[in-house]
């Protein structure tokens, strides 16, 4: 981590906007729709960051929900599913949901303020630095935000695919479709409310003579139980032994 970025981004744009990540030193940059492209010209103009390396889409529905209540742990290490439709577990046209704490019943999931956001990893090679850049789409019915392409010309096709997947609306993109998916696809598969066995399925009809798309009807939903990493002894002894190797070779020495 930079500290002197750190202190740049917070002197320009406020501490509320700066968000440095812990061990890892990984600093982001959470700018609001109406600015994000100004901000982003700014960045490559001021402070530098020339290079555009990533972007991708985000869909925060469900975030910080548990899947699994690894509490209960059988013998064989397996969890406990919890109750409830989360991803995965539900149809098309079912809504995902949860069970509520300390309780059987089950609750939908609530909808984030914020669901959908854009977001942008940057390089600067001049100064060595990385940079995350995020910006949430004001409007979670219709999820808009600038295009970058005009600042980094790379990012088109990431922007293609993002709306692909999350159908995240990028305005002023030159060319702004599918990249991914039929033309003809239905729905954005990356969105958490989409269910992964989709919402059609294909078949040959030999009465027809060509390939027909139906409702899906011969697919469940269906997720597999997760193995849960408990702790073993075995790892801490391999790490005891491995330390008094290397103080025996010190010794020899």
């Amino acid at each position: 981590m930079s500290t002197t970025l750190v202190n740049e981004l917070i002197g320009r744009f406020g501490e509320q906007a700066v968000h440095v990540a812990q061990p890892r030193g990984e600093v982001t940059l959470e700018v609001p729709a109406a600015d994000y492209a100004a901000v982003c010209t700014e960045l490559r103009d001021v402070f530098g960051f020339d290079t555009f390396i990533d972007l991708c889409g985000i869909d925060y529905l469900s975030f910080g929900n548990d899947e699994w209540d690894t509490d209960g742990v059988s013998a064989e290490g397996f969890s406990r599913g919890v109750e409830g439709k989360g991803p995965g577990r539900f149809k098309w046209g079912e809504q995902p949901s949860h069970q509520v704490a300390a309780s059987t019943s089950i609750a939908p999931d609530e909808l984030p303020g914020r669901r959908y956001a854009s977001v942008l990893h940057l390089l600067s090679i001049a100064r060595n630095l990385r940079l995350r850049v995020r910006c949430f789409a004001p409007d979670n019915s219709l999820p808009v935000v600038a295009s970058v392409t005009g600042i980094w010309p790379g990012a088109n096709w990431f922007e293609r695919e993002a709306f692909d997947l999350y159908g995240i609306i990028f305005d002023g993109h030159p060319d702004l479709r599918r990249i991914l998916t039929d033309y003809g696809f239905v729905g954005h598969p990356f969105r958490k409310d989409f269910p992964l066995i989709g919402n059609v399925e294909v078949r040959y009809d030999e009465q027809k003579k060509r390939v027909v798309y139906e409702p899906v009807t011969s697919v469940e939903p269906r997720v597999g139980v997760p193995r849960v990493i408990r702790d073993d002894a075995r790892f801490a002894t391999a790490q005891a032994e491995r330390g008094n190797k290397i103080l025996e070779r010190e010794a020899r020495r």
